[in-house]
């Protein structure tokens, strides 16, 4: 749990400050001196996209004083359908600028201390270690892993959250005594089981909502009010308008927070996870290196693995279309003396595939890198994206 300051250490809140939280001062779970402690807090957001979006208006808005954010990339047109901090003038523009001037809109009083980095086992340790609550905002496994093990070998409580098309989660791990991601999730999935965001596709105001659920638990751990999440996996399910809730408990077995830990400090995520890279995997083929090949006359099978909603958007001439799922059952469709070039949306999907055909005795399989929104921006800038 955050460290409860003595009530002579807290910040004084200023008469601007005192009109702008009038609705928290009210509350006999806040009172005044409930927001001086938002004041004091200092919590970092790993991630400024989906979920760190409506995590960092709201907690700006309830009065956290100082928020840490945690971020690399860049604004793209593909994110504002989900991730309100940002706008279309932000396009291109580093997300933790992007953030810290849409958190400055909603609250002036708020410090926001930029990190823009990628969250490493190199710095993690260093970053997370100057707050009292870490909210996870993440959309991978390996930084998943990385939060959870740096808070419980901080002792920081870690807010969890997660989204894939229509649902969502979210809990509190890392508490004294409570569960953490491991015990929920002891090894991640199969490489390539579980697709992206970018991949798979998430309902725009998903995010939104698992987001503020994260908000609100953070604002009750800083208050000490309210039982949190600790313990608790709340998923939520969009299309059918349901939550449930399951119990969780801390395994005594567990190599982060069990009896007996073995884990004493930070490892290689993405090789714990397996991450497969269209970049690196076998036989990848650029999407400059495809035009070369098609222009010199190779004959070439272009196998598209995708969703056939996703080809209705766009796809490459002559290609034929087999789902990845699908394509166990329609293997015998393909010459597996033929050159094939797999590609899907952005390579990881046909990535996937090519291990499989080279797995049922297939050798001149090739991955297009980038998928075919690398072909839309290296080659063919007419065709559409998203």
């Amino acid at each position: 749990m955050p460290e409860r300051k003595p009530l002579d250490q807290l910040p004084e809140l200023t008469r601007p400050e005192l009109r702008r939280y009038s609705r928290h001062l009210v509350l006999p779970e806040v009172t005044l001196q409930g927001q001086r402690r938002l004041k004091a807090a200092r919590v970092l957001l790993v991630g400024t996209g989906g979920l760190g979006s409506p995590m960092a208006l709201y907690l700006a808005a309830a009065g956290v004083g100082t928020l840490g954010l945690v971020d690399f990339d860049a604004v793209d047109e593909s994110n504002l359908q989900r991730q309100i901090l940002h706008g279309t003038g932000d396009v291109g523009r580093p997300k933790v600028k992007s953030a810290e001037a849409a958190i400055h809109e909603v609250n002036p009083h708020v410090q926001v201390v930029l990190h823009e980095t990628r969250l490493t086992s190199e710095n993690a340790l260093e970053i997370l270690a100057d707050y009292e609550v870490v909210a996870d905002g993440t959309d991978n496994f390996p930084t998943r892993y990385l939060v959870n093990d740096a808070c419980v070998l901080l002792g920081k409580p870690n807010v969890y959250g997660s989204v894939f098309r229509f649902e969502g989660q979210a809990s509190v791990f890392c508490t004294p005594g409570g569960p953490c991601y491991r015990c929920l999730y002891p090894e991640p999935p199969p490489p390539g089981t579980v697709p992206s965001c970018a991949e798979g596709g998430v309902l725009g105001v998903l995010p939104g909502l698992i987001g503020m659920i994260q908000a609100t638990e953070v604002v009750k751990l800083i208050l000490g009010v309210g039982e949190s999440l600790a313990g608790r996996l709340l998923l939520y399910d969009a299309l059918e308008m349901g939550f449930r809730t399951l119990q969780l408990r801390r395994d005594p077995r567990c190599p982060a927070c069990g009896d007996h830990p073995t884990l004493k400090h930070l490892i290689d995520y993405e090789a714990f996870c397996g991450e497969l890279s269209a970049d690196a995997a076998e036989g990848a083929l650029t999407a400059a290196e495809l035009k070369q090949r098609l222009a010199g006359g190779e004959p070439l099978l272009l196998l598209d693995v995708r969703e056939p909603f996703e080809a209705e958007i766009a796809q490459l001439p002559g290609s034929r279309l087999i789902p990845l799922n699908d394509l166990p059952a329609r293997i015998t469709e393909l010459d597996s003396a033929g050159a094939i070039v797999a590609y899907c949306h952005h390579g990881l999907r046909s990535a996937s595939a090519c291990a499989f055909l080279r797995s049922a005795g297939f050798r001149r399989v090739f991955n297009l890198s980038g998928g075919i929104d690398a072909w839309a921006a290296h080659v063919d800038p007419e065709m559409a994206r998203y």
